[in-house]
């Protein structure tokens, strides 16, 4: 019965230490940076949004991201025979995760070329977790919709390409 008591008590001092954090009230702190901050240091380039914007509401249209597409150039006019097909593969492939009004478990596709550029898009479609590991902004957005990770759905560029066309009927 001493020695639990004894126990206890050694732990409660643990605590009370670790509470107090062995900082007064005099000395400044400051908050790290939230996960919808930047944390880039350069200056945010033309067309660009930095700060405390949310991660799905952040405008990185230089961004390609990181992945197979290094560049993507959309035509004026929309493919409307791709765009059916892309919308298709959204339905079977996204909407679990993806409601095109709304914020759900991921952000809504509406709109995303006045936010995102078309190979950051799709190098987001065809590897996720390679984005969510080395882009920031993916990284900010996996933080914003709660470590909810995009699913790698394994499509092909072709298949990935027209569900963008799809974005751009949206």
């Amino acid at each position: 019965m001493k020695k639990a008591a004894s126990l206890f008590g050694l732990m409660a001092g643990i605590v009370l230490l670790a509470n107090c954090g062995g900082n007064d009230s005099n000395t400044p702190t400051s908050d790290p940076p939230s996960a919808t901050q930047s944390t880039e240091t350069s200056a945010p380039v033309q067309g660009e949004t930095t700060g405390d914007v949310p991660a799905s509401e952040r405008v990185t249209l230089n961004d390609k991201g990181v992945g197979q597409i290094k560049e993507l150039t959309l035509p004026a006019e929309i493919d409307q025979k791709m765009a059916l097909a892309g919308g298709e593969l959204f339905k079977t492939n996204c909407t679990a995760c993806h409601k095109v009004d709304k914020r759900f478990i991921g952000p809504s596709p509406k709109g995303i070329f006045e936010r995102r550029n078309p190979a950051w898009v799709m190098n987001m479609i065809l590897d996720p977790k390679l984005m969510t590991e080395q882009d920031q902004c993916a990284k900010d957005l996996l933080v914003e919709f709660n470590g909810a990770a995009m699913a790698n759905q394994n499509l092909t560029v072709e298949q990935a390409r027209s569900i963008v066309e799809y974005f751009r009927t949206l």
